[in-house]
């Protein structure tokens, strides 16, 4: 057993792409820490910034090409080349879904709620906001606030805190 010293006290997780297998890893890992009782962050950039605008979050499909490790459900590995085959995203987004389901894995929405009721925060990272064109408006009532890396580096400081890269 641990002792306090050695205890995480703070996890930050960065979300930097928009696939629903990367989006649904910070959830779950963000999830799992602030029921845990870890003070959470979760800081959403570039494609990630996806998981956080309300008219994409519940949308997200998942990437088939260029994607080496997808399995299908059931773990049946598919291959890279099938990725270009029309309507293969859509097909394998939709297995993907129907399988979290069953699972009883709630939609991206649904997984902010229950992290920020549990004390968890969610932020938007300032450059991609910009570079992507997108407002504050865009985003879901869950986002606590637009950082820039800088602050997120700054919030994310503290003895016990850890930085994870989904």
């Amino acid at each position: 057993m641990a002792n306090d010293k050695d205890k995480i006290k703070k996890i930050n997780i960065i979300c930097a792409k928009g696939a629903i297998e990367d989006v649904y890893a910070t959830l779950v890992l963000g999830n799992g820490a602030v029921m845990e009782g870890i003070e959470t962050n979760i800081f959403f950039t570039f494609f990630g910034l996806d998981a956080i605008v309300k008219n994409r979050m519940d949308k997200l499909h998942t990437a088939v090409v260029g994607n080496p490790a997808l399995r299908l459900p059931g773990g049946m590995r598919m291959p890279t080349l099938l990725g270009v085959i029309p309507g293969m995203e859509a097909f394998t987004s939709w297995m993907m879904k129907k399988e979290m389901e069953k699972l009883d894995i709630p939609p991206v929405s649904e997984f902010m709620e229950l992290i920020t009721a549990g004390g968890g925060k969610i932020y938007a990272c300032k450059l991609a906001m910009d570079m992507f064109k997108f407002k504050k408006e865009d985003l879901c009532e869950y986002v606590s606030g637009i950082l820039t890396v800088g602050e997120f580096y700054e919030l994310a400081g503290g003895e016990g805190s850890h930085i994870i890269f989904t």
